[in-house]
């Protein structure tokens, strides 16, 4: 994988400052080590840093095409190039290269913004064009790759794989954004196209720009979505092998390599169905990696190594302890703003492990996406059918009224545990999802925020990010619906945020079979009892691999890749907890209410209530302030309390 920069004059040809330039691109050495090169032109600078994947030899970047008037920048990987080139050479392009990269340079001559739509894979890019006077920025359809962007006052575009790389330059504001507080307290993590400061902002999934010298910035445009149709007339037999062969198809494109290449095995069905699907093709060993934990609550080895033993991979595995949280602070600096899934610290462990050992690692991330994985869309769906008996105009007095009244059991059984089912009956579908995936929900921000901060936020509230989705999501199917929304929101702010900024770290290139536009359109068209049957997550998916893998793992308890926060906040990281949450740093900022943050450290320590999610965002949001002062001793510009 890779990373680029550039900066673009969309006044006139004012002269780039190379060191700048250089500046910027240096910032992103950790994403390609194998080289890294400049392009400078009046108006236009374009950088990149190399990790060498394929056409290892002339695959070097900026690359231009014939005559030098369009040159392209790249992050990713274009797994049909080899079915475009001769596509493209039959049109008269000329090819010096076997990469991917130069594929881009041709179509973009050949069919101009649409050629994105002929790109099969993982990408970002900018691209000028010197005789249209137009730089040109494209994100893939799922977001897999990023892509920052930001204007300066001065009339500068500056773009970038990572926010490290704007924030080099020194030109951008660093005004934190009010309601990227509000999405991250809410999300974990702060949804395209925000960014935590107010001056910079990510390009969104299948998000493109075309952007002409002279011409105020236009507005990003989308070029595809994923239509929950589910009006697939196949019976299940024919569904199960038309799955497999199309998994096989996303496999086999993913294992083109010059380098070294393997898989994660984290034990689960997804990544267990992706390394059975690579053993069936590859004619040696499939290298995996695995991380074993030392807490038996938390560790699935004992099931990767059933998978690696049965294809006879090239396993190996990397034992985390209990109390590996040594890592906090790196991830601060990895992620550039706050986030907030506490799964990034496994997930860059074995990213650091798969790296002593491949280039390149195929993953099972997007699965529970598009083959209904996650426990809460059961929950999502069953409740559903309760909000169809009565309007909202009843439910949201009769069943608010029971959620108020009923009292909080965190510590009872499930079956008790009925305030959190009322007060989600009494809400709209949205709403009631988004408050089930929700870090703090709506009571919670409302306690933590100051009236400042809540003054600066207004009347916005984190489920408009929901809102703004649904209303794109052409299904009102329970299941579909939510699908789609983390296909927006979760999968794209959380896992392909997590997963990138990890391996990137390491320079490890990582490829998401699951997550292949084609696929993903394929299953969006069955129906949603393909995903979820008599309460049994991802049923065609399990159906099709039971003659691959065990029942047991199939059809066992899902786990997650989680880290024992509540054991750590209460033992070795207590006293952290305390200076990080209630010394000055948090409390300078003016936005967070000091004795609600007080009441969440002393309940969670004293054992009355698990806060572990709430500290652990609080926590990673401190540490993003702590290092956003550190590197040139600056200030954040905060809202002050009145």
């Amino acid at each position: 994988m890779c990373g680029f920069v550039a900066i673009f004059d969309l006044l006139g040809k004012r002269n780039i400052d190379r060191a700048m330039l250089d500046r910027m691109n240096e910032s992103q050495h950790h994403r390609g080590p194998d080289g890294g090169g400049l392009h400078l032109e009046p108006g236009v600078g374009l950088g990149h840093r190399r990790l060498a994947i394929i056409d290892v030899a002339s695959g070097q970047q900026p690359l231009f095409n014939e005559d030098g008037s369009v040159v392209v920048v790249f992050n990713g990987e274009i797994y049909n190039f080899q079915e475009l080139i001769p596509e493209l050479t039959a049109l008269g392009h000329v090819f010096h290269t076997r990469s991917d990269t130069e594929v881009i340079v041709h179509a973009w001559e050949a069919w101009g913004e649409a050629c994105v739509e002929r790109f099969r894979g993982m990408f970002a890019f900018a691209l000028w064009d010197r005789n249209r006077e137009t730089l040109f920025v494209a994100r893939d359809r799922l977001a897999v790759k990023p892509l920052f962007y930001c204007e300066t006052d001065d009339g500068f575009l500056l773009v970038g794989s990572e926010l490290k790389s704007l924030l080099a330059t020194g030109l951008p504001r660093r005004d934190i954004d009010p309601y990227a507080i509000e999405e991250y307290f809410a999300l974990g993590y702060v949804a395209e196209p925000r960014t935590i400061f107010k001056s910079c902002r990510k390009l969104g999934p299948a998000e493109l720009m075309v952007v002409r010298r002279g011409q105020a910035l236009p507005p990003p445009k989308r070029y595809w979505d994923v239509r929950f149709s589910l009006d697939a007339r196949i019976d299940p037999q024919d569904a199960m092998q038309e799955l497999m062969h199309r998994l096989r198809e996303s496999v086999r494109l993913r294992l083109v390599s010059e380098v070294p290449l393997g898989a994660f095995l984290s034990g689960g069905v997804d990544s267990s169905a992706v390394v059975a699907a690579m053993a069936m093709q590859s004619e040696t060993p499939v290298t995996t990696c695995s991380i074993s934990f030392s807490d038996p609550a938390f560790d699935e080895s004992a099931y990767a190594s059933e998978v690696a033993a049965r294809y006879r991979t090239n396993h190996h595995v990397g034992r985390v302890e209990s109390d590996d949280f040594d890592l906090i602070d790196r991830l601060v600096a990895v992620y550039d703003e706050p986030y907030a899934d506490s799964s990034a610290l496994p997930t860059y462990r074995v990213c650091e492990l798969a790296r002593r050992h491949v280039t390149v690692a195929l993953s099972g991330d997007g699965g529970d996406e598009s083959f209904g994985g996650y426990r809460r869309y059961r929950l999502h769906a069953n409740e559903e059918k309760v909000r169809g008996l009565l309007p909202l105009a009843l439910r949201r007095p009769f069943f608010g009224t029971l959620g108020r009244l009923y009292p909080k059991a965190d510590w009872a059984p499930r079956v008790f545990r009925a305030k959190s089912t009322f007060e989600s009956l009494a809400r709209d579908s949205v709403e009631a999802y988004f408050q089930s995936v929700s870090i703090l929900r709506d009571p919670m921000r409302r306690s933590l925020f100051t009236p400042a901060l809540r003054r600066e936020t207004g009347d916005y509230n984190a489920v408009e990010v929901f809102r703004r989705h649904a209303r794109e999501a052409g299904t009102d199917d329970a299941l579909a619906l939510v699908q789609y929304l983390d296909l927006k929101t979760y999968l794209v702010g959380d896992i392909n945020t997590k997963v990138d900024r990890a391996s990137m770290a390491h320079a490890l290139e990582v490829r998401e079979p699951l997550m292949d536009h084609r696929l993903v359109e394929w299953l969006a068209t069955l129906p949603s009892s393909f995903k979820v049957r008599d309460g049994q997550a991802k049923w065609l998916l399990k159906r099709t691999f039971e003659p691959h893998l065990s029942r047991e793992l199939l059809y066992r308890p899902k786990m997650g890749f989680a880290v024992p926060l509540a054991r750590w906040f209460r033992g070795p990281l207590a006293d952290r907890v305390r200076t990080a949450l209630l010394g000055d740093r948090l409390a300078a900022t003016g936005w967070f209410d000091r004795r609600y943050v007080e009441k969440l450290v002393a309940q969670h320590q004293s054992g009355v209530r698990d806060h572990s999610s709430a500290i652990w965002t609080l926590l990673m949001f401190e540490g993003f302030l702590r290092h956003l002062d550190a590197p040139a001793g600056r200030t954040v510009a905060v809202a002050r309390a009145a």
